[in-house]
């Protein structure tokens, strides 16, 4: 009987695992894509994520204390903008990033301002805004960790993090 017990807990375990979904996989917070295949796909798959993150580019990078988007990202954006008119499917969350100087609360409103500047600029280029959601991080979340200005010009961006659509 206690061996019984054990496997049925292990099963239900299981079978809840394979079940569960976060909030962020179902709006753009993992890798996914449409469909069943979320998270798959090659860079050579012009549907996938990957190809979006390697191809397209799912960043963009801002000058020191501005929200401003550079030409290199609108160019970026318009290309992210294409991708999504073409792929229906997917939605996205624009995470809003700041370098390390500054107070939290600066860097946590400087982020959201350059999250609503990417999502203004693909919602001008024709993208639904219901698709688009966006986050601040501000400082919170470096991809770079020092004390240089290489260092900081990585961490002054703008992330598209794709997801699945609005029917999952």
């Amino acid at each position: 009987m206690r061996h019984a017990t054990k496997a049925l807990l292990l099963l239900a375990s299981a079978a809840l695992a394979a079940c569960s979904s976060t909030g962020a996989d179902r709006f753009g917070g993992g890798s996914g894509g449409p469909g069943s295949g979320i998270g798959s796909g090659s860079i050579s798959d012009p549907t996938s994520v990957a190809y979006f993150q390697q191809t397209v580019g799912d960043r963009v990078l801002f000058v020191v204390d501005t929200s401003t988007l550079t030409p290199a990202a609108q160019e970026t954006l318009r290309g992210q903008a294409q991708f999504m008119m073409a792929n229906a499917d997917y939605t996205a969350i624009i995470e809003g990033h700041a370098d390390e100087r500054g107070t939290r609360e600066y860097n946590l409103a400087l982020g959201a301002r350059r999250a609503a500047s990417v999502q203004e600029f693909l919602v001008s280029q024709g993208v639904a805004a219901n698709r688009l959601r966006t986050v601040t991080y501000g400082k919170e979340r470096p991809i770079e960790i020092c004390s240089t200005e290489a260092c900081y010009s990585q961490n002054r961006r703008a992330v598209t993090v794709l997801g699945a659509g609005l029917g999952s």
